[in-house]
């Protein structure tokens, strides 16, 4: 990674910097889709104002091992994470982080709906 040019270096340069809600959107469905085990295409992210900062409204399915494998092998759910709710819980936190981070942006929260499941079997989406 190249460092400024040197006359830019410790200076302030005047302007704006504007990330569109279409932006934060993407980045916010693919911070979804990661942590859920789905594609980016399934997630519905909508933007709401919570006295100042972001809110953020998710609406995704998750990824999850059918239950002919977990009553196989009750050992798969803790493998992934745990329960659904589990899951959901430690993904709105990993969503929050990885948008506040790479937008910059102050999120106060992130609200997930699960909508469904995506049934995944020997690592294969069905």
């Amino acid at each position: 990674m190249s460092s400024p040019a040197p006359a830019l270096r410790g200076r302030v340069l005047s302007g704006h910097n504007r990330i569109s809600t279409q932006a934060l959107t993407s980045l916010a469905k693919a911070a979804a889709a990661e942590a859920l085990g789905v594609e980016a295409q399934d997630v519905r992210a909508d933007w709401s104002d919570d006295d100042g900062l972001l809110a953020l409204s998710l609406v995704a399915p998750i990824k999850t091992p059918s239950l002919k494998a977990v009553a196989r092998d009750a050992s798969r759910v803790a493998a992934i994470g745990g329960s659904v709710w589990d899951r959901t819980v430690a993904a709105k936190a990993q969503i929050l982080a990885t948008v506040s981070t790479l937008s910059g942006a102050n999120l106060s929260r992130v609200d997930i709906r699960i909508s469904g499941v995506r049934i995944s079997e020997g690592g294969r989406v069905q």
